[in-house]
């Protein structure tokens, strides 16, 4: 073999060499990138093969799976009671990315999960049976609180306090996720959702931090005991009247002129949230500590996972002192989400222990053996003293048998709360937002639920907005179902 031949030998060696190369990368690197792509037709055929698994409430699937009548994809998903639980289930969607605990667990659902395959599904290569998602969810707690909100844009969250689990998650105006499960007639029901100015895919129990208002006064209160600034809820603090944020000509105004605001207990200044009290508290303690305690309860946590990730409620940094003070009555730049305010009292119904809230009880296969449980795995923090919560809890029952929260009142239960209502625009140019946070006790079974309400907007007059006339109704309702029935 001359020369010639032998250097064509090798370069042709060397191009199949190349192309096995080259064929071996696509088919195992770009190949892989191409089966994980969002708009490979493949993936969703492979989904909607089959029927999809369910999400579980109180043992009843709310979820299904639908055959098709025409088209490649063979099954859709179906919702019983889609606008009720939709803050909870998301949508799973032949035409858009699933969200909420359908895209979290979407691989399980659909079968691809690997902890569901048998030895038999790995010889043959076909899909396991799809498992499913219980959650915590009450279904007379999601009813109350979906009725109690009615046409108010808001959102409310009810905590079981010993357990972290979330009894409802509630958001308004809600949507019918089954709009937007079938290909063929998502797309104009995914152009109205997205164009309405309400914005009914919000998430506002878990994913619209606001500004809570007085509601963040327990923060406050719980660091001043904490930090030994007052030795208890009846001591009477160092408050003038009027109080003046450092460094500026501000004077802080009550809402109620006529309330023995000046040099108020934090129990009196809790019943009728006095602003100068907290405000002149805040900058006593100085932002750090302040903030120090607001972490505590879950503040400034951009991984807070339920297992839907919540957006982080936030105590800001870098203040001056009047923006301190602001701070100190949940405006400035404070801001938090229905679950973090109901982890709030969720903390201190449960003696300054806070167990880690989550919608997900357990996951399963298709045979109903748990893959995870999320009882179990539930983490406990303590985030202040059993003194300081118990003295919080009387303050807070104050609130409600004498104070700003007394429609939260229910027979048979001990019922401890704070309003709030928080400025909203330039100068409080747009209407206000009404906040409540609290807690139940059932005075027969010692059965404990923590809710926090928020109500963006309401049908009420200006003058008719507040924590108590509009957030400590729905409050009072999820309570009750809770706790009575």
């Amino acid at each position: 073999m001359n020369k010639t031949i032998r250097r064509a030998a090798v370069f042709t060696l060397f191009l199949v060499l190349a192309l096995l190369v080259r064929a071996t990368w696509v088919q195992f690197y770009d190949g892989q990138a191409l089966a994980d792509d969002k708009d490979n037709r493949r993936n969703a055929i492979q989904t909607y093969a089959a029927p999809l698994g369910n999400i579980i409430v109180a043992g009843e699937s709310v979820t299904g799976s639908a055959r098709t009548k025409t088209g490649d994809l063979s099954y859709k998903r179906t919702y019983t009671d889609g606008e009720l639980y939709a803050a909870v289930t998301g949508y799973a969607s032949q035409a858009y990315a699933p969200t909420q605990l359908e895209g979290i667990y979407q691989d399980l659902l659909n079968g691809t999960d690997t902890r569901l395959k048998t030895v038999m599904d790995t010889v043959t290569g076909e899909r396991a049976e799809p498992g499913n998602v219980v959650t915590t969810i009450d279904p007379a707690v999601q009813k109350a609180g979906l009725a109690a909100l009615g046409d108010n844009k808001g959102a409310a969250v009810a905590i079981d306090p010993k357990t972290g689990r979330i009894l409802g998650a509630v958001s308004t105006p809600s949507y019918d996720p089954s709009s937007l499960t079938d290909a063929n007639t998502a797309g104009a029901a995914w152009r109205k959702l997205t164009t309405d100015a309400d914005k009914p895919l919000t998430n506002r129990a878990l994913r619209q931090p606001l500004p809570p208002g007085s509601t963040f006064k327990l923060v406050v209160a719980a660091a001043a005991l904490e930090n030994d600034l007052y030795g208890s809820v009846d001591e009477k603090t160092v408050s003038p009247i009027p109080y003046i944020l450092p460094g500026t000509s501000t004077e802080m105004s009550n809402e109620n002129p006529a309330a023995p605001c000046e040099n108020a207990t934090i129990r009196t200044a809790l019943r009728y949230s006095c602003n100068n009290v907290f405000a002149k508290m805040a900058v006593r303690l100085g932002q750090d500590k302040v903030r120090a305690m607001a972490e505590k309860f879950g503040f400034n946590d951009d991984e807070q996972d339920v297992p839907v990730r919540a957006y982080a409620s936030v105590y800001p940094e870098d203040m001056d002192e009047a923006q301190t003070g602001l701070s100190g009555i949940g405006q400035f730049d404070v801001t938090a989400t229905p679950l973090q305010m109901a982890m709030v009292s969720a903390a201190l119904a449960n003696g300054g222990e806070l167990v880690s809230p989550h919608m997900v009880a357990q996951t399963t296969d298709g045979g109903g053996d748990v893959l995870e449980d999320y009882d179990e795995d539930a983490r406990t923090e303590r985030v202040v003293s059993s003194a300081t919560a118990e003295q919080l809890r009387s303050a807070m029952r104050t609130v409600v048998e004498e104070g700003t929260g007394t429609n939260a009142r229910i027979d048979g239960v001990t019922v401890g709360g704070k309003t709030g209502t928080a400025q909203h625009g330039e100068n409080n140019s747009k209407t206000p937002y009404a906040w409540f946070t609290s807690y139940g006790t059932s005075d027969s079974t010692g059965d404990q639920v923590a809710v926090a309400v928020m109500v963006e907007q309401s049908n009420a007059a200006r003058s008719e907005v507040s924590g108590n006339g509009l957030a400590a109704p729905v409050a009072k309702a999820m309570m009750r179902a809770a706790l009575t029935g």
